[in-house]
């Protein structure tokens, strides 16, 4: 049996692989290609259909109202679900919960397709409720890693180019005679092959080692009184970041769902490669700001840096957004510079804020933890607003109301950053009591 095994052909593929990823170049690129692909095809199951128009009235409100809010509360729900279900994931079952919940969104799309319209919003429901806790899966196989910034890094920059890529998807299918209704579905088709592969990689990629435990700390599962009791003694500078990611959840997810509509209301053509063509150039710059923080040893500096560039990116940001309001012209380049301002302290809380955080002060913790506290606060925010705001229900004057809330978000943000430079200081006596004395 033995010696049967041992001449199987599949033996040595797999130990060439092995082999191969105890390269850490071969490795770095196999991490950060693996994260990148899956969750950019996840968005391709998440947002193709706000490219249509979906303009059937229900209760006073268009359709695609109705859809973008039952999965915005999917998603709330699954991001709060994710809290308990992330933090206890363990390594073992990654994969598997990973294929299961892909699957679900695509069963919510066809059950969109076939049924009546104005049950639709069940379904989208379904889907949020699916696709909510993909980044936690799939950020855990990549954190607690010394190039986890590069790597994670790749993963963030996915959500802002497949944002706009898998919206020209949609609009493209539109446009080839898809009807609307069976678009989502035949998009989701498209992007499960790649998706497939993306996940495969991710299952491949090996434990940390131990230099990457020494270096990052080892990230564990943790119990409810363990999360409880972490929020409880790093509250104030948690809860500056917490704050900073709820208004820029809020305004980063009214610019991907009404990109259609904000660029209507600027004059400027919208044809479908438009939303790549922009997103494509605000996801090199913030990869290459992000990816950077890997050159930085230190722990308590690279958090610093981290902050330091978030808050450099909202005040440029806050400058677009006047800009913006004053219509001086070129507003495909102020919307980019938008874009890059409330998507680079996006991202670094994914790459770096907490992950640093957690290295420096060697904290029993894991960022999924964190991350889905934040996203958390975040969906349920920007829930909160579609359900209480009428103003997504009318096209008056839009332009007008996404500059308010864009100086008014990034304002917000602004000051949960500089009151979570606490982290900081707070880690350094941190640090102290866990020094020899």
């Amino acid at each position: 049996m033995d010696s049967a095994r041992s001449a199987s052909p599949e033996t040595p593929q797999r130990s060439a692989l092995d082999r191969a990823l105890a390269q850490p170049w071969f490795l770095a690129a196999w991490c950060t290609l693996a994260a990148f692909g899956t969750y950019a095809c996840m968005y391709g199951f998440r947002k193709p259909f706000t490219a249509g128009a979906f303009s059937a009235l229900y209760g006073g409100a268009a359709l695609k109202v109705w859809l973008i809010s039952a999965q915005v509360l999917g998603y709330t729900l699954s991001k709060l679900v994710g809290i308990r279900l992330i933090a206890e994931m363990t390594r073992a079952r990654r994969l598997r919960v990973l294929l299961a919940l892909i699957a679900g969104a695509e069963l919510a799309w066809l059950l969109l397709a076939l049924a009546p319209a104005e049950i639709g919003p069940l379904f989208l429901f379904q889907n949020g409720l699916c696709l909510g806790l993909v980044f936690g899966l799939v950020l855990g196989f990549v954190e607690g890693r010394r190039m986890t910034e590069l790597f994670v890094a790749g993963l963030c920059a996915s959500f802002i180019l497949a944002d706009g890529f898998t919206k020209s998807v949609g609009a493209w299918l539109l446009q080839i005679g898809i009807e609307e209704a069976w678009m989502p579905v035949s998009a989701g088709a498209l992007f499960a092959p790649p998706l497939l592969l993306g996940a495969w990689m991710l299952s491949r990629i090996p434990a940390p080692t131990m230099r990457d435990v020494a270096e990052r700390h080892e990230r564990v599962p943790l119990s409810r009184p363990e999360r409880w009791s972490l929020l409880r003694r790093h509250g104030l500078g948690l809860c500056g970041i917490f704050a900073a990611y709820l208004a820029i959840t809020i305004l980063r997810s009214v610019r991907a769902d009404y990109a259609p509509e904000l660029w209507r209301a600027l004059g400027v053509a919208a044809p479908p490669s438009i939303f790549t063509r922009s997103e494509f150039l605000i996801a090199l710059a913030v990869l290459g700001v992000s990816a950077s923080l890997v050159l930085i040893r230190d722990h308590r500096r690279a958090l610093a840096a981290a902050l330091g560039l978030s808050a450099t990116a909202l005040a440029l940001g806050l400058g677009a957004a006047a800009a913006l309001a004053a219509r001086p012209g070129g507003s495909f380049e102020w919307m980019v510079l938008l874009g890059f301002g409330l998507y680079t302290p996006y991202v670094l809380v994914h790459t770096s804020i907490f992950e640093r955080w957690i290295a420096l002060t060697r904290e029993r913790a894991n960022v999924g933890f964190l991350m889905y506290v934040a996203d958390t606060l975040g969906y349920a925010g920007y829930a909160a607003m579609m359900i209480a705001s009428g103003w997504l229900r009318s096209s008056d004057d839009f332009l007008g109301f996404f500059v308010a809330l864009a100086a008014s978000m990034l304002g917000a943000a602004l000051l949960g950053v500089l009151l979570s430079t606490q982290l900081v200081v707070r880690s350094g006596s941190a640090l102290a009591a866990l020094s020899p004395r």
